[in-house]
């Protein structure tokens, strides 16, 4: 067709990964003609991504800057049923909105919306509308793969934007706050104070079933904030279901004969434990802007089944979580992690769990029945 397309990187899925690696791309090898392929009318879906200073290196900072709304130098709190603590690591939120004015920024035509792909490959893309894609490489970056392949709880969440009539009295986002009641598994209400009147309350739960029953969470958070006193508006809505992995076979996720490089959680590359996703991003992105296009397939493939390798510790921590502790009881795990050293929780919500953290985190009386932990524990995740 006389409007096919031709590019050196094909990038399907204007998310946070495929985007970040476009804005790698774009910057760091600008000699690279690409193009981001996104199905909707605008990259980026609806979401917030937040993420503790520590969980991207200084070196990388600048490609995430862009993408923030909103920071607190101040640092964050937890609150448990029996203890409230507050640590001083800043913490940050990304959001859906600066990473499409972003790309639209600094891609402008290299852009491609509203486009339905129908097949893949690794040198074109063939879109619904009959046009062809050629490209020296392709990267996948829509989203998760073949979940059947893994072994998963899950992290489900409903959040909402409240506009207040009056300052809510929030300083500083509240990670977890787990004194609420106890339903679906392990659930907190998470905060983030985005100006004086205005606080995002996610309603989550680690919880061993993915469906989410939005109307019953929505009026768990309107009660939340009538029990502070709030009187408010919804400005912002999301939700979402996150993984959470504890085994699973990495060849069945990427299987070997899927010759297309993948990025994102389509390649595994998020935080077993916690589902988080954007430090892997960030680190992919620019490990990517400094590979040769040529051979894409392979080495990435290399680089995530090397990630899944790492994440065998967090998939331990996963079984024990779903598979030793009575779901209302999950809670204590949790709690007893926030009585460790600030530098171990940032070091784990970072993936980069040393040694020592590992052994410091098991040691110790388990938040769980003995018989179970041993259990789990003994029978190594896959």
């Amino acid at each position: 067709m006389a409007n096919d397309l031709d590019c050196d990187l094909a990038i399907i899925g204007g998310g946070l990964a495929g985007g970040l690696i476009a804005l790698a791309f774009a910057a760091l090898r600008p000699e690279v003609r690409l193009l981001l392929v996104e199905q909707a009318e605008k990259p980026g879906g609806n979401h917030i991504w937040s993420f503790f200073d520590g969980d991207v290196a200084t070196a990388d900072r600048w490609l995430v800057e862009p993408l923030i709304a909103h920071r607190w130098p101040q640092g964050h709190g937890v609150r448990f049923p029996d203890h409230d603590r507050q640590l001083d690591t800043p913490y940050n939120s990304a959001t859906s909105v600066h990473l499409a004015v972003a790309l639209e920024r600094r891609l402008g035509d290299r852009l491609l919306t509203g486009a339905q792909v129908e097949a893949l490959a690794p040198s074109h893309v063939t879109l619904a509308d009959g046009r062809t894609i050629r490209a020296r490489a392709v990267i996948d970056a829509r989203g998760a793969g073949d979940l059947s392949a893994l072994r998963c709880g899950w992290q489900k969440f409903v959040g909402h934007a409240l506009r207040c009539a009056a300052p809510h009295g929030i300083d500083r986002p509240v990670i977890m706050d787990a004194t609420v009641e106890q339903l679906d598994g392990y659930r907190f209400v998470y905060l983030l104070p985005w100006d004086d009147r205005t606080i995002f309350v996610e309603d989550t739960y680690y919880s061993d079933t993915l469906d989410l029953d939005v109307p019953a969470i929505e009026a768990r958070i309107a009660a939340y904030a009538q029990a502070k006193g709030w009187r408010t508006e919804i400005v912002h809505r999301e939700q979402g279901v996150l993984p959470v992995v504890h085994g699973g076979d990495f060849d069945r996720y990427w299987p070997k004969e899927d010759s297309v490089a993948r990025a994102g959680v389509r390649a595994g590359l998020f935080q077993p434990m916690t589902g988080y996703s954007l430090p892997d991003a960030v680190r992919f992105a620019r490990w990517l802007a400094d590979q040769p296009l040529d051979g894409l397939p392979a080495v990435t493939r290399a680089y995530a089944r090397a990630h899944w390798r790492r994440g065998g510790y967090y998939r331990l921590l996963g079984k024990m979580l779903f598979g030793a502790a009575r779901p209302d009881r999950r809670w204590r795990i949790f709690a007893r992690f926030y009585r460790l050293r600030p530098a171990l929780i940032q070091r784990f919500y970072a993936g980069d769990s040393t040694l020592a953290d590992r052994i410091r985190i098991l040691c110790g009386r388990p938040p769980v029945p003995i018989r179970d932990a041993m259990r789990t524990i003994w029978n190594p995740p896959a």
